[in-house]
């Protein structure tokens, strides 16, 4: 029996992190974390008064996130992250180097008209295009798959799933 993985679910706002992180620990029989759950208040305040997090802000809540998915290592999970630069993955696989990357993209104008509707979260649309500059998508060397948000989130799910399923078994273990 392979372990099962511990999934970050990333990609700029409006991707379906929540959407899908959800859905895919269902599909994997994981928990699931939602990885705003451990922004500090200071963050969530910064972001709903539109401005973008710095770097400073951010390494205090991957390291947090980094402890959760360490400490589901060899149990699996799925959280949900942005992990936008590589330099933030590497800050997570500091702490869980088992973790594998399920990076959702589309394209701006999808995602843009995504964000429009949603209802009472903190990120607003206009820091899409600074989520977009900041993007660093997922090299040859990182453990993870792109998955396309193309469709509705069953789909979307059950791609993500094969995606993984794809991955050669990677457990340091």
């Amino acid at each position: 029996m392979r372990t099962p993985h511990v999934v970050a679910v990333m990609g700029v706002a409006g991707t379906g992190k929540t959407t899908i992180g959800p859905l895919l620990a269902a599909r994997l029989g994981v928990p699931y974390a939602e990885g705003d759950d451990f922004h500090p208040p200071a963050n969530i305040a910064k972001m709903s008064a539109g401005h973008p997090l710095e770097d400073a802000d951010r390494w205090p809540w991957l390291d947090t996130i980094g402890a959760w998915a360490h400490g589901r290592e060899g149990l699996g999970g799925v959280v949900s992250c942005s992990a936008l630069k590589r330099a933030y993955r590497d800050r997570l696989r500091a702490s869980a180097p088992d973790l594998v990357f399920v990076h959702l993209t589309g394209d701006r104008q999808l995602i843009g008209d995504r964000m429009s509707h949603r209802q009472g979260h903190f990120m607003p649309t206009a820091l899409l295009d600074s989520q977009f500059a900041t993007l660093q998508p997922l090299e040859a060397d990182e453990a993870g798959v792109a998955v396309d948000i193309a469709g509705d989130p069953e789909e979307i799910t059950a791609r993500a799933v094969r995606a993984l399923e794809a991955l050669p078994d990677r457990t340091s273990h």
